[in-house]
């Protein structure tokens, strides 16, 4: 049987990748360093999957396994056999599975006949590839380093599948279990390959992969961040309620339409199709039994008004495409003052905002001038936001 390696056994590791290499007739073998997730994996060799929304249903992914990252002689020799890879660990973690990616790079690279390996990147970073490339460079033999960059294809995918915060209730009824959408497409980078394309269900090679970066930053996500800011400061509890509110619902429709008239004018890509998939994505974004939760979307908006994330760098494409985005920028003032206490980038935002006011928001938070253009629009939007009663 064809061997994965899943580093990361999280919701988006079992909720997503798990379904595709099982579905492909991969034995997949995890990577976490949860105990209680290994040893649940190693045990039962099987976990659920439910899929909910209009067509709901539970699948069994079985033919699993799991290591503890934190042997990495297992990862190393888990590795070394592998026919494809993937992480899905988050960004902040990448660096840190760099020395197991690279212990294992060499135990299969000291076998001159070894086959290319392909690792899909599954993570929320423009140019994933290279600085997880460029990490695991630091803790590999030089003796390899010519395999890691003509044998090994780091392999950058733009995740759209969304997966909610499993509740305690949940997590108590099987630990294993993940509650994901009916959505399963994953477009990668079809350049980004060493050797022949291994096959996996649902995956999109893609040649021109930078567009569907952007379409997955500046309309899922920016859609998905206005409907989140706008339903905070409406007393919404859920992202399907707050979409189902007239004047978000408006919002984020505007902004989707903003993005997608930028998206299309930079990558070429038809105008028609960014409009199916932005009304694919407002449909998906009803679904009350995924039961997502504005918190989780709208959470750390320090990173997400960052100059390259969804609402800022989504405006400046907007501008640098002749597109005027105003509804994108009502949105980024919504997010500005997104501020539950639970929320520690919340509380760093307020205090500067507070310290500063807006302009200290745009400089440290934004990156961008407060005498620019964007800042003249997101000025507007909070007016616009007192002014139509979305704040007092």
């Amino acid at each position: 049987m064809k061997q994965a390696v899943q580093f990361g056994a999280g919701n988006i590791g079992r909720g997503f990748l798990g379904q595709l290499f099982f579905e492909s007739g991969y034995r997949t073998t995890f990577v976490d360093v949860v105990p209680e997730v290994v040893e649940g994996l190693r045990a039962r060799g099987a976990y659920p999957l439910r899929i909910v929304g209009d067509d709901p249903r539970e699948l069994t992914i079985s033919n699993v396994t799991a290591v503890s990252s934190l042997d990495m002689n297992a990862v190393a020799e888990a590795l070394s056999e592998a026919d494809i890879a993937a992480t899905a660990v988050g960004v902040n973690v990448l660096p840190r599975i760099a020395p197991a990616l690279a212990a294992g790079i060499a135990r299969r690279f000291a076998r001159t006949d070894a086959p290319p390996l392909n690792i899909i990147v599954c993570e929320n970073l423009i140019d994933a590839g290279p600085f997880l490339r460029e990490h695991v460079r630091t803790h590999l033999d030089a003796r390899f380093h010519d395999a890691l960059d003509e044998k090994v294809g780091f392999v950058e995918a733009s995740i759209g599948r969304m997966v909610p915060i499993m509740t305690p209730e949940q997590r108590a009824e099987d630990p294993l279990r993940v509650c994901v959408e009916a959505y399963c497409d994953l477009p990668v980078d079809a350049n980004g390959f060493r050797g022949p394309i291994p096959p996996l269900a649902h995956m999109m090679p893609r040649p021109n992969f930078k567009a569907y970066v952007e379409r997955k930053l500046f309309v899922h996500n920016a859609g998905h961040a206005t409907t989140a800011y706008l339903g905070y400061l409406r007393g919404h509890e859920y992202i399907w309620q707050a979409i189902a509110d007239p004047p978000i619902r408006t919002e984020a429709d505007a902004a989707m339409a903003e993005t997608c008239a930028a998206l299309s004018a930079k990558h070429g890509m038809p105008l028609g199709e960014l409009q199916a998939h932005w009304t694919d994505l407002i449909e998906r974004f009803q679904n009350k039994a995924l039961g997502d939760q504005i918190l989780r979307v709208a959470a750390d908006p320090i990173r997400k008004l960052g100059p390259k994330d969804r609402l800022i760098g989504a405006a400046l494409m907007c501008l640098e495409q002749g597109v005027e985005p105003s509804h994108v920028a009502f949105a980024a003032a919504a997010a500005m003052l997104y501020d539950p206490p639970h929320d520690a980038a919340a509380c760093r935002l307020q205090d500067i905002r507070a310290q500063g006011g807006l302009d200290a928001v745009l400089n440290q938070v934004c990156q961008i001038p407060g005498e620019s253009h964007l800042a003249g629009l997101i000025r507007a939007g909070t007016e616009r936001l007192r002014q139509e009663g979305w704040i007092k």
